[in-house]
Formats: C-alpha cells, structure tokens, sequence
C-alpha cells in the first residue's frame, strides 16, 4: 500500500515499478482513474524504456487501435498495459505486478452488473497468478487499511520528516481566526482565503476546487428561504448564467419570472454555488489576471507556471507546468462533508488530498486553505498529511458499527413484495442479519433515475443483509440462487439485489 508523497513525480514512480518487473522477466498492469491520469503514466514509461515496450488502453485511442492493442497483449507481443478500468481484464501474460492508482476513485467502480471494482478484480487476479499487488495514491482507503491490518499487505511510506519537507502549508478557517475576523466562519471566502490568493497569484497559479459545477445548482426565495422548484415536475431551478432565465435541473423547462410558493416574494438568493460562478466573481475581484475553469464540460490539461486563478471541480485539477500551485484554496468543505454516505469523510479526504498535492512545497511558500469545520477528522488528517491514520481510524469505526469493508453486505431493493418473496425465499449463512426493510425515497417525475433508485412515483424497499467476513461468498451464492428461481418461475415482481452496495447512508 504506497502512499505516494505530495508532488508531480508520481507517474515516474509507478514507471519504474512497472519496468522493473518486466526487467525480472514478468508481465505488469497498471489501472488508473482516467485517461488523463493513464496518459501520463504512459509517458513515464514511454520516456523510460523507449516505445513499443507497453501498449495503452483506453476509450480515447478508438476501437479499431484498442483492439489492436489487446490482441498484442492476449498473443503475448507486449506484456505491460496501462490503462483506464477496462484494463483490468486485459489478458497479461505470466502477470508479475498488478498495479493501480487512486483506488478509491469512483470511476474504478463499474456500474453495470457485476459491478466489478478495478482494486478487487486485481487482487484476484495477483492472488490466482502468484503475482505482486500496487495499491498507490495521495489517499488511503478503509479496503487499503483492512489489507495492511490483516497483514495481507504492507504500508510503504515515507518518514515523518520527508513527508513535512514535501508537502504545503495546510490552514483552516477556525481556532484564531474567528476572533481577528467575526465573519470568517460563516463567509464563502473570508480575509485569510483572500489573503492567501492575493499572496499565491504574486509568486505562480492559484487553484481554486469548487464541489459543485455550474453557476447556481440550488436557489432559494430571498426572504424566506424556501428553494426554488419547477412548477412541472418540482425539480430544483438552477441559474445556468448571469444573463439566462432559470431552468429546471431535471426537466430543463425554463421559469422565467418565478415566484415563491410561499410568499410571493420573486427574488432569489443561490444557495449553493458552481464553479462558473466562483471563477466569475473571482475575476472581477482580480480583473488583471486570467482565469481558467476546468471541469467535466472542459477540463484542461496543463497550466503554465505564471500568475493565473484556476477554477476547477474536484478530479479535473490541471497539472501545473511549474513546481506547482503556489497556493489552493479547497472552497464549501460542508458540500463534500455533509453529504449522507459512509464514505463521505474518506472521499473529501481524498478530493482535498489529489488537489493538495499539486500545490509547491511548504518551504517553497506552498499553501494551502482548506474552508471546513477544523475540528472534524478528515479536515485534521489534512492539516497533518495523514492519510493512513484517518484510514486507520475510519476501518476502526467501521467494525465497531458492522459496516463495510470489515464485513459484507447486501442490499435487496424494489415493490415491498418482491423484497419480501425473495427474503422469505433465500437460505441465508449462518450469522446473517437482515436489517430492514425500509422505505427508499420516491423517485419524483422528471429526476434523473440513478442505478437501483425506483422508477418514479414507485415506491420501492431496501433490505440490507450483514454477514461476517469470510461469508460473502455464501452470501452472494444464496441470493443468486434465489434470485435465479423467482426468475425462472416469473413468480412477480423483480428485486434487485446488490453486493456490497456503495451508496449506504
């Protein structure tokens, strides 16, 4: 498990595990988030052992050159790829090193049944084959920490002092600050955050991580704070510009002149907002100096190393072409904390973490301004560059509550009778727990329905079922069973059954 240091040299890292195992006359994989992130993988080991030693594997090269590139490597003509999450089959040759980049990134989970995750298929495959397993990243997963915890896999990180002598400066908006500045708590950028912007664009690029895309995702009425919902489907009216009517986030119907429901009232005020927002009213407060937004519509590769503010969502941070950011300010910590999912701690920890470690180091007048509660825990694992002891402490957690990783669960969703047929229907382990049924929101017309969420105006259940570990297999096996029987009998309605299902509350 290979908590990589804060800085840009990662790629080149990886480069060398992957040469050295083909150097010992082995095949090597390596999967990473996206294709930004492959290709500059590709590039370190392209700029180390020269061309046509690897092949890369993803979306962007076309279907014709991916197929290609797949039959070389299933004949045995190049025994390293680099690729996206479909590499994790690619048919490697005598596998020596299976690595991958940032596993808790989402985009290393497949939505589609199965639901294979990139980490668990290469921990299968290394386990089968006799071959090494990479788990590298800026953060640390609670599945990483189970690993190393287990003894299954050891932590490789870099002392106390390398670490400190390598990372920026982190502060938070808290403890002193509120007694110099009264409004720097409840401000979106209080005086420390303008300070620090003003001190970073004098030295390189600044960047700024907005959560949220767009101008005005969520709005509300002025004077009673009700939110501003479309009249046809009741979706959440977004401001897509400064000059642009109001439209629907679901159903795109545009509600020019809207009025409050519940006061009348016609003025609205943006409860949550977007990255074009942020970088519009960024640049007129700094009207000489140019901004740069990078997110899902556009993200953008690089930034040269001079004075720039460069508004980006979180995992579309641009690679500066310096020594780094000199300064980052990680804006509405409360839209990635508060968010109702077991993992939202770890991947606000993670998000912070991936921009952070772009930013130049602390002796290098690298800063960082982090604006969250400064008390909660991912917020201090931050300001201490910590990954491993939140992860640490956030598997602890999770075995005290019974959740995942530490044990396996399963959720059973859809109409109350179908959820009730197959959990009379299944044999269940030993020591399995059904916790549930409960009612599953109702999908309101319009919304964009998400994997497993109920078509709209159904109302569905969910079942969630915990066994020990050791027991997944059984567990899986069982419902499949079951699953396979109401199916083959059209014995009603269909429920749908996850394992280890990421969106538990």
């Amino acid at each position: 498990m290979w908590t990589a240091l804060p800085g840009p040299h990662w790629p080149d890292e990886l480069a060398r595990a992957l040469a050295t195992t083909l150097a010992a006359g082995r095949g090597a994989l390596a999967v990473l988030p996206d294709g930004r992130a492959a290709a500059r993988a590709d590039a370190a080991l392209t700029a180390l052992l020269g061309a046509d030693h690897h092949v890369l594997l993803t979306a962007d090269a076309g279907p014709e050159a991916r197929y290609r590139r797949w039959l070389a490597v299933s004949r045995g003509a190049v025994r390293c790829v680099v690729g996206t999450r479909a590499a994790m089959f690619a048919p490697v040759r005598d596998l020596g090193l299976a690595a991958i980049w940032d596993d808790g990134d989402e985009a290393h989970r497949d939505d589609r049944a199965p639901h294979p995750h990139a980490r668990d298929v290469l921990v299968l495959r290394a386990a089968q084959d006799g071959a090494a397993v990479l788990l590298g990243g800026h953060a640390l997963t609670a599945e990483a920490a189970q690993l190393v915890e287990t003894g299954w896999a050891r932590p490789l990180t870099a002392g106390r002092d390398t670490v400190r002598a390598t990372a920026p400066l982190v502060r938070t908006v808290g403890g002193g600050d509120e007694a110099r500045d009264p409004a720097a708590r409840s401000a979106r950028l209080p005086s420390l955050a303008w300070q620090a912007l003003r001190d970073g664009l004098a030295r390189g690029p600044v960047l700024v991580q907005v959560p949220r895309r767009g101008y005005a995702p969520r709005l509300a009425c002025a004077r009673c704070r009700t939110p501003a919902r479309c009249g046809r489907c009741h979706g959440p009216l977004a401001a897509v510009g400064a000059d642009e009517a109001l439209r629907c986030g679901w159903c795109g119907t545009e509600a020019p002149g809207w009025p409050c429901e519940e006061c009348g009232n016609g003025r609205l005020r943006a409860v949550v907002i977007g990255a074009r927002r942020t970088a519009e009213e960024l640049g007129r407060a700094f009207p000489a100096v140019p901004v740069r937004t990078s997110g899902r519509d556009h993200v953008v590769d690089t930034v040269p190393d001079r004075p720039a503010l460069v508004v980006s969502t979180p995992g579309a941070e641009p690679v500066p072409e310096g020594p780094g950011y000199a300064t980052a300010l990680l804006l509405d910590g409360w839209a990635l904390l508060g968010r109702p999912d077991l993992r939202s701690g770890e991947e606000a920890l993670r998000r912070w973490l991936n921009a952070a470690a772009r930013v130049r180091p602390q002796g290098d007048g690298g800063t960082v301004v982090v604006l969250a509660e400064p008390t909660l825990r991912p917020v201090q694992s931050l300001v201490r560059w910590d990954p491993a002891g939140h992860a640490v402490r956030e598997l602890a957690d999770r075995a005290a509550l019974g959740f995942p990783p530490v044990s396996r669960m399963a959720a059973v969703s859809g109409p109350p009778e179908a959820v009730a047929a197959l959990l009379a229907a299944v044999r269940l382990p030993p020591a399995a727990e059904i916790l549930g049924p409960v009612p599953l929101p109702v999908t309101e017309p319009g919304r964009p329905r998400r994997t497993g969420e109920p078509p709209p105006g159904e109302r569905w259940e969910r079942a969630l079922i915990r066994v020990p570990p050791g027991s997944g297999g059984p567990l899986a096996a069982a419902l499949k069973t079951a699953q396979a029987a109401r199916l083959a009998r059209h014995d009603g309605a269909r429920a749908w059954v996850r394992v280890d299902p990421p969106d538990i509350g």
